[in-house]
């Protein structure tokens, strides 16, 4: 089992709401997470109850080639 991290950044509730669509649709574990807070990346109401000022990680333990383009879209260098 691969494991990736990514940086990514949102700007609204609604690039919120397409990741967590992109994630639902993974049949793998994916969390996000800030500091030591970390959250089901399936889980809309708990990626909004965090800071969306910050650069949030991303961890996968899977692969899919739709989601990994939405992730790409939120990525941050």
């Amino acid at each position: 089992m691969s494991e990736t991290k990514t940086k990514v950044r949102f700007h609204d509730a609604e690039e919120v709401e397409e990741f967590v669509d992109a994630a639902s649709k993974c049949d793998f574990d994916i969390n996000i997470f800030y500091n030591r807070i970390i959250i089901d990346a399936k889980s809309i109401l708990g990626i909004l109850s965090m800071d969306l000022n910050q650069a949030l990680t991303v961890q996968c333990f899977g692969q899919n080639p739709e989601f990994n383009r939405t992730l790409q879209r939120f990525a941050v260098m």
